[in-house]
């Protein structure tokens, strides 16, 4: 049966000399398989795989157009035939399926991890330690030429077209934004002269490729730094693109080195499609929308707006291969929904590891995370239904083993249940719904309300126990703990018991930090998460077409007054320095924000009616607070292994039962998945 709820994601989109079959592009993603081992036979599965699940055009990880381009010295890039060869194993295969892929054409300009860099001018990036040399103007005449015969090469090696990332702060952005071009040559000066440099690249690249290809260009449309873009700019360039042979115009927003969250799961869905929406109503080509677009009723009514011709989705493709096929099929709630919390698939990239997704662990790992049959069924009992019991049982019932998942609660997602009450943090429903409807689909028994006992899993028949019991919160010992006033992290983020309106947290940890941006929001207070406006204004992001950057003034101190609120940690370093790399910074910035008061090199001394005594450094003071809430890590829930294994059971533990040092979904579902692979 197909879906009619979503006629505008689903429709074709006439680009001239080809079609899409429907609205739906796969955003580009550099995911490490560029150079990995054996990385373009696992690019072919892993892309061919997307185009089996629907999508209508796939734009692969960013390819050099030359050696100082590159993203970093030994990376990818497209410049000789020979290269272009490797490729053919990845076109094949998406064509194979039905898809259409284009090749990512990119230089990195002053963001390029190499001592030899180039840039518009000689400034050096914030989050690179090499500075660049500026370009001279044989470079820039080349660099353009480097754009078309990549572009060449591209569709020699099968691909049905090339996007031209002019977007993320990379050079071609670099090279618009008076922050970074300070030429007083042909090729900077005012705005006309700073937008020769992209459109002499596409101009070229069409007279290269001829018509029948697709080029596509990615713009920043909201650079969100200072002496960025003004919004009528990217309008005028926009207009110039088109002009110089563009098939499409897709979205880029923020540089890397913006101080702004733009994809992280803070961010509302489709919080900047408003910048889309003002380049769609210029140009004639069709536009792309991106960022934060997990759904396809979010994708729906941006189409249906007139915002967009068609969304962007990297992430969510890589937790669902199959989302638009499910689309199609009717089987929406089925989706297994990216939310955007970076940390299997950004922080990889980032730290130079292998990209894949927190909710979807077979991402980029296709050729070896197999979910094929078993020789023999077995019973399976699973006990806790957080996310790496559900995890479990997922990919167990998928192999077509017979599986019992035991949760004590009335409701599965375990610590995911706690997570999609912190603002801003509301995605992580998605993910409990997502595991609760594959149960369904594949028959697992699921007993809520019930306590698994030592009685009731050896008198089951279960050929293997899955202990999938999770973490209690660990008590430190500090004389006092015992005070009335000391709750848990469960007590305060469940409302289990009251809070007062002087508060500290004892934890710097990710529970901590979780913990407090909870307690920061009054009661009502609209969620930045679910409000776009909330957002802007707390962020301090314009939609004033004049703004450089789209920054506006000052962001908005949102400290409600609602309580005073101590953050403390045992260590000296930064809290949350174990959080993601993409978005820590982020999390501190909202505590900021929100007037939450770091404390770090904290001892605590003791409780009592006056409240928490500390040392920091040699100077010890009483915090007088109504409420101290332990975020001090974990403990792990496990009594139930011993009596198993001595029953003669064969016992697996996974998850926070396995390790609870810092609760970690990421490694929970990673190790749940490949074990329930291999049983």
């Amino acid at each position: 049966m197909t879906d009619t709820t979503y006629p505008r994601l689903l429709s074709p989109l006439d680009l001239g000399h080809c079609t899409l079959s429907n609205r739906v592009m796969m955003g580009s993603m550099h995911t490490g398989l560029e150079e990995a081992r054996h990385g373009f036979e696992r690019m072919a599965q892993f892309y061919g795989e997307r185009a089996r699940g629907g999508v209508a055009l796939i734009v692969t990880g960013g390819f050099g157009v030359n050696a100082t381009g590159a993203l970093a010295m030994g990376a990818r890039k497209m410049t000789t035939e020979e290269e272009a060869e490797a490729h053919r194993v990845i076109t094949r295969r998406v064509h194979d399926e039905g898809g259409k892929i284009a090749l990512q054409l990119i230089h990195a300009g002053r963001y390029a991890y190499n001592p030899k860099s180039a840039a518009p001018s000689a400034i050096q990036a914030p989050i690179n330690p090499f500075k660049p040399h500026a370009m001279t103007a044989e470079e820039v005449e080349q660099t353009i030429d480097d754009f078309a015969q990549a572009a060449e090469l591209a569709r020699y090696a099968g691909y049905d077209g090339v996007e031209i990332m002019g977007s993320e702060g990379y050079l071609i952005n670099q090279w618009l934004a008076p922050r970074t071009n300070q030429r007083d040559d042909q090729w900077g000066g005012s705005f006309e002269g700073r937008m020769r440099f992209p459109t002499a690249i596409v101009q070229r690249v069409r007279d290269r490729v001829g018509n029948e290809f697709i080029v596509i260009y990615r713009e920043s449309m909201l650079d969100l730094v200072t002496d960025g873009s003004t919004g009528q700019e990217i309008v005028q360039l926009a207009q110039a693109i088109e002009a110089a042979g563009a098939s499409l115009i897709n979205t880029g927003i923020g540089w890397h080195e913006a101080r702004i969250p733009t994809i992280a799961t803070m961010v509302p869905r489709a919080a900047f499609a408003f910048a889309t929406g003002r380049v769609k109503a210029a140009v004639g080509i069709p536009v792309i929308a991106s960022n934060r677009i997990n759904m396809p009723d979010v994708a729906e009514r941006l189409l249906a707006d007139g915002v967009a011709d068609m969304v962007s989705m990297a992430r969510p493709m890589l937790a669902d291969s199959h989302f638009v096929q499910k689309v199609r099929d009717n089987h929406v709630e089925e989706i297994n929904t990216c939310i955007a919390c970076n940390q299997a698939c950004l922080d990889h990239t980032f730290s130079g590891r292998m990209t894949s997704c927190l909710v979807n662990p077979r991402a980029c790992h296709e050729t070896e995370l197999n979910y094929a049959e078993m020789g023999r069924p077995q019973h399976i009992a699973i006990v806790g239904g957080g996310p790496a019991g559900l995890a479990y049982a997922t990919v167990a019932a998928e192999r077509g083993h017979r599986v019992t998942l035991f949760e004590a609660s009335d409701e599965l997602g375990g610590q995911f249940k706690l997570a999609r009450r912190v603002p801003g943090k509301e995605e992580y429903h998605e993910t409990i719904r997502y595991f609760s409807h594959r149960l369904q689909r594949l028959k697992v028994t699921v007993r809520l309300n019930t306590e698994a006992t030592l009685q009731s899993l050896t008198s089951g028949g279960f050929d293997r126990v899955i202990l999938a019991t999770g973490v209690t919160a660990r008590v430190p010992q500090i004389p006092g703990i015992e005070h009335p006033s000391v709750i848990t992290y469960v007590d305060a983020l469940t409302d289990r018991k009251p809070v007062g309106a002087r508060v500290a947290l004892i934890g710097g940890g990710g529970i901590g930090v979780d913990t407090a941006h909870y307690l920061s929001h009054r009661a009502g207070e609209p969620s930045p998460g679910l409000d776009t406006d909330a957002f802007f204004a707390e962020w301090g992001v314009s939609t004033d077409l004049s703004i450089r950057g789209g920054l506006a003034s000052k962001k908005v101190q949102t400290h409600s007054g609602q309580r005073t609120i101590h953050l403390l940690q045992r260590s000296s370093g930064k809290v949350g320095s174990k959080l993601g790399k993409t978005t820590a910074w982020a999390h501190r910035e909202t505590l900021s924000l929100r007037g939450v008061k770091i404390w770090t090199g904290v001892r605590y001394e003791s409780i009592d009616d006056q409240g928490l005594h500390i040392q920091v450094n040699d100077d010890h003071q009483t915090l007088p607070v109504d409420t101290i809430v332990i975020c001090a890590g974990q403990e792990s829930l496990r009594s139930l292994a011993e009596p198993l294994k001595a029953a003669g059971l064969a016992v697996d533990l996974v998850g926070g039962a396995d390790v609870a040092s810092e609760l970690d979904a990421k490694r929970a579902i990673d190790q749940a998945t490949r074990l329930a692979a291999q049983v």
